[in-house]
C-alpha cells in the first residue's frame, strides 16, 4: 500500500471512527421509502441541509448549537406541516427525527468528536424534536394541560402506521380551547415506544418537576387502544406483552410470568396497581362517533374482573391493568405511581384511543376532536 493510499485511508478511519452502526429504527428507513415515499420525504430539504451543515462544522460547541436548533425547528416545522396541510398525519415527524439521527450516527463533522459526545448530541436530537425543550405556558390561560402522544410502533408489521396520539400531539401542542368561559394552554410532548427509555426514567424525569410544584392542572397520557376511548382506571404495575417495542426489544414478560419494569436499575417501586383521577363524568359528556368508557377490567395472577375500587385489588399481582401490559398501560402507571409519591393533586390519568389500521386520516380527526371535546369539558372540574 502506497503512502497516499495509508494516509486516505487513515483519513477515512478517522472522520468514521465513531460511526455507528443504525438502530433497528433507523435500518427500517429503506423499508420506509420504498412504501411510502411522500411522508419520507416530507423533510427532506430541511435534513439535507441539516446534513451539510453538520459536515462543516468544526468543533462541539457548534455542533451542540446547530443539533439543539435543528431539533428545536424540527418539531416547530412538523406541527407547522401537520397544521397547513389538514393531513392528520404524524408519521413525517418520526421519520424526519430517524434520518436526522442517521445522519449524526453514520457521518462525522470537521473535528475529532468522541463517541461520548455523539451520543450527547444525538439526545439533544431527541429531546428537541420531541417537544421537551419547548414546554413553556405562555398564552396566559387560566388553566395548564399537560398531554402525552406516541411514536407509531409495531412497524414492521405494519411499516406505515401512523398513531392518533401522536396526531393529537402535534396538533394540541400550544393550543388554547376554552369551555363555559374557562380557557386551558395545552402543552405536548411525543413519548417512543422502546422500553429501554422507560426504564431509564424517561417519563419520571419528564412529570416530576409539574408534580413536585403541583404547576399545572391536569396531565394526560394518550396511545392508540381499542375500538372505543377508554379512560383506563386501574393501570397496572407489570408488562405482560410479548408484543416487542420499536427496537424489537421485548417486555420479558408474559401472561403467566408478568415482569416488573426498572427504574434506574433498580425494579419499579409501587403497588401492583393504582388508580387514575380523570374527571370521568365531565368527559363522558364529549359529544362524539365513539363511547367514552370508564375502564375497570384488570387481570390479575388469579382472575380477570371488573374492580369496582382500589381495595379490591390489593394482595393480587398486577398481570394486565386495566390500560393492558404494554407501554401505554406503563407510562399511565409510572405517571400517576409518581403523582402519589410526590403528594401531588394534578388529575391524571390515560386516554386509549380507538385504533385505526395503518394510516386513516378521516378518522383520525374524529378521533382528535373528540378528544379536544374531552378535554374542553374537564375544565369545569380543573
Amino acid at each position: 500500500m502506497s503512502l497516499k493510499t495509508s494516509l486516505c485511508a487513515l483519513s477515512l478511519f478517522s472522520i468514521n471512527a465513531f460511526a455507528a452502526p443504525l438502530t433497528i429504527e433507523e435500518s427500517r428507513i429503506e423499508q420506509a421509502t420504498k412504501i411510502m415515499p411522500d411522508v419520507i420525504s416530507t423533510f427532506e430539504h430541511v435534513i439535507n441541509d441539516f446534513e451539510k451543515k453538520w459536515l462543516k462544522v468544526d468543533n462541539y460547541i457548534s455542533a451542540e448549537k446547530l443539533v439543539s436548533h435543528y431539533s428545536d425547528n424540527l418539531w416547530i416545522k412538523a406541527k407547522d406541516q401537520i397544521l397547513s396541510s389538514n393531513s392528520f398525519d404524524d408519521r413525517p415527524l418520526y421519520w424526519a427525527r430517524l434520518l436526522s439521527s442517521k445522519v449524526l450516527r453514520e457521518n462525522s463533522p470537521d473535528f475529532e468528536i468522541s463517541k461520548s459526545q455523539k451520543v450527547t448530541l444525538l439526545d439533544i436530537l431527541e429531546q428537541g424534536s420531541r417537544g421537551r425543550t419547548e414546554l413553556n405556558y405562555t398564552k396566559g390561560a387560566m388553566k395548564k394541560i399537560l398531554l402525552t402522544g406516541f411514536d407509531p410502533f409495531l412497524l414492521d408489521k405494519n411499516i406505515n402506521q401512523s398513531n392518533p396520539s401522536g396526531v393529537a400531539a402535534l396538533l394540541m401542542d400550544g393550543q388554547i380551547i376554552q369551555y363555559n368561559g374557562i380557557t386551558a394552554e395545552i402543552n405536548t410532548v411525543m413519548i417512543p415506544v422502546r422500553y429501554e427509555d422507560f426504564d431509564k426514567g424517561t417519563i419520571e424525569s419528564l412529570l416530576a418537576p409539574y408534580y413536585a410544584l403541583n404547576n399545572v392542572d391536569m396531565i394526560v397520557t394518550v396511545s392508540m387502544g381499542r375500538t372505543e376511548f377508554d379512560l383506563e382506571r386501574f393501570p397496572g404495575k407489570r408488562r405482560s406483552v410479548t408484543a416487542p417495542d420499536n427496537l424489537n426489544i421485548l417486555s420479558g414478560g408474559t401472561k403467566i410470568s408478568p415482569v416488573i419494569s426498572k427504574l434506574y436499575d433498580r425494579p419499579l417501586p409501587g403497588n401492583e396497581f393504582v388508580e387514575f383521577s380523570l374527571p370521568v363524568k365531565a368527559m363522558q359528556l364529549a359529544k362524539g362517533p365513539y363511547k367514552v368508557i370508564d375502564n375497570n377490567k384488570i387481570t390479575t395472577l388469579e382472575k380477570t374482573f371488573k374492580a369496582k375500587n382500589i381495595t379490591d385489588l390489593e394482595n393480587q399481582t398486577a398481570v394486565s391493568g386495566s390500560g393492558g401490559g404494554y407501554l401505554s398501560n406503563e407510562i399511565s402507571y409510572r405517571s400517576i405511581r409518581l403523582r402519589n409519591q410526590l403528594k401531588s393533586d394534578i388529575p391524571t390519568g390515560h386516554i386509549h384511543t380507538p385504533r385505526i389500521q395503518q394510516f386513516e386520516p378521516e378518522i383520525e380527526k374524529k378521533i382528535i376532536l373528540q378528544i379536544s371535546a374531552m378535554l374542553e369539558h374537564s375544565l369545569i372540574t380543573l
